[in-house]
């Protein structure tokens, strides 16, 4: 009897343990984290990237007028490092989710608060921090896995891209870095050790 239960206790066991080792696989749709120099600070971009796989991508697999969390999996999130400048409104330092409104001749791009919407269900309006209304372009070639990336990039100003299939839309970043610079360069002029190459060259 008692050999019994000791061998009943080690298949348990033995089940328990294979159960607990998990098995790694590629992910369907990979997450990629981009982080990008801009301004006096950083934007950091983090998302998932579904593949096209011979489906229809814009109005069928992604409804034209819906909420879409902009890629798959995990919620898209922009972080900033410093303030920037979209569609008109100051959007402070910090980690904000990005959704999106897509339609056959232009897209809402949103800027939330929310940094969890990984289902239409999810999202919130009031949240909203800014909405933008962007044109989409056609694309030449099609991009089978979705692709966003910063192009365009200049000292005050970017450009977010979204790419997929045969879509391409663009969302304009802008920062106001002289202010901070000329608060920087009068702040170190107060200073023993002046920098007046530097100023110069910037001015």
């Amino acid at each position: 009897m008692l050999k019994k239960w000791i061998l009943c206790g080690a298949l348990i066991f033995t089940i328990a343990a294979a159960d607990a080792q998990q098995i790694r696989t590629p992910q369907p749709s990979p997450s990629q984290t981009i982080k990008q120099d801009f301004g006096v600070g950083s934007i950091e971009l983090s998302y998932s990237r579904p593949a096209v796989r011979g489906r229809k991508v814009f109005g069928d697999l992604v409804p034209f007028g819906n909420v879409w969390r902009t890629g798959a999996n995990n919620p898209t999130l922009l972080t900033f490092s410093e303030e920037v400048m979209i569609g008109g409104t100051k959007v402070p330092a910090g980690k904000y989710g990005l959704v999106s409104i897509p339609n056959r001749d232009s897209w809402t791009m949103i800027l939330t608060k929310q940094n969890d919407i990984t289902s239409p269900a999810a999202y919130k309006q009031e949240n909203d921090v800014v909405r933008v209304n962007v044109k989409p372009t056609t694309l030449r070639e099609p991009v089978e896995t979705f692709t966003m990336q910063f192009a365009n990039v200049k000292s005050n100003s970017t450009d977010l891209q979204i790419m997929w299939d045969n879509v391409l839309v663009s969302l304009p970043i802008s920062a106001d870095i002289d202010s901070k610079i000329m608060a920087q360069i009068n702040n170190a002029m107060n200073r023993d050790n002046r920098p007046y190459f530097q100023s110069a060259m910037y001015y």
